[in-house]
């Protein structure tokens, strides 16, 4: 099933949204409009030590999230692109692993990318998709990680999901699940969002750019610092209030070991709405 949402507002200049699509290579300003792939020493040479600390301390933090706990939500969401086809792979043998999930939301992609494949049902099915019911798919391009955030935020408010696990690459994880909070946050959504990182060796070429995770991530880094200061990704204030929030409101969630948990359910918590969505979700971050 194709999920059509509605717009959110007129589309942003690719400078301006967030050049997710750059080729690899360059060495712009951290404070630039284009940040490349893959990222120089000199890329990286106008942000502080204690910054470098901020994206540790939420790579850290946001890894404290157990990933037991994706088999206990309703939902499970991956952002596709890179020509990372093993994102879907992951994803496809988790849903069907999980039958008590009940949407499976798949992200689009960006055409500019030259191994960009449009998603549909027939492709899912070659990597193993059996479940259809519930399959949502992104059916407008994701130029970047913005859109793909916006339009979860939209599927998650539309569709009344109390929980969701988050599927990508290891080397994007933590600046998708950063941009993704912070579409949640201002659409008023406030939702488990658990981290589901790929199974995939670090030294695996991206068939984009046949880059390594050991290159691609210090340009994460760099997006990050730059997007949190352009309001496109959650701050360390915002994540630190978020992750004090899921842990103290969704313990049964969290903690494996919790008593009344049989395999096969979920437990997203009993305190407070399942989701809310509240005002406009504004332009995409990038």
């Amino acid at each position: 099933m194709a999920d059509l949402p509605p717009p959110h507002g007129p589309a942003l200049p690719l400078r301006q949204a967030g050049p997710d699509g750059d080729v690899a290579g360059g060495g712009a300003s951290p404070r630039a409009g284009t940040i490349p792939r893959i990222a120089r020493e000199e890329g990286l040479s106008g942000f502080t030590a204690g910054d470098f600390l901020a994206v540790m301390e939420a790579v850290t933090m946001i890894l404290t999230l157990p990933q037991s706990a994706a088999a206990h939500v309703d939902a499970l969401v991956v952002a596709t692109g890179q020509g990372e086809e093993w994102r879907l792979r992951h994803a496809i043998r988790h849903w069907e692993a999980h039958p008590q999930l009940r949407h499976l939301l798949i992200a689009n992609g960006n055409p500019a990318e030259r191994t960009y494949v449009e998603i549909t049902l027939d492709q899912l099915r070659g990597l193993g998709l059996r479940r259809t019911d519930g399959v949502r798919l992104q059916a407008e391009p994701a130029t970047d990680t913005g859109r793909q955030a916006a339009w979860i935020a939209d599927r998650v408010a539309a569709l009344g999901i109390t929980g969701l696990a988050l599927t990508v690459s290891p080397y994007h994880l933590a600046r998708v699940y950063l941009t993704v909070l912070k579409a949640f946050i201002g659409s008023g959504i406030r939702v488990p969002l658990i981290p589901l990182p790929v199974a995939v060796p670090p030294d695996t070429p991206v068939p984009e750019t046949g880059a390594t995770a050991y290159d691609l991530v210090p340009g994460e880094v760099q997006r990050i610092l730059t997007y949190q200061e352009r309001g496109w990704v959650a701050t360390p204030a915002e994540l630190r209030q978020y992750l004090h929030w899921l842990w103290s409101r969704h313990p049964a969630l969290l903690d494996a070991s919790a008593p009344g948990r049989p395999e096969g359910t979920t437990s997203t918590g009993s305190t407070g709405p399942p989701a809310t969505a509240s005002g406009s979700a504004g332009p995409p971050p990038a």
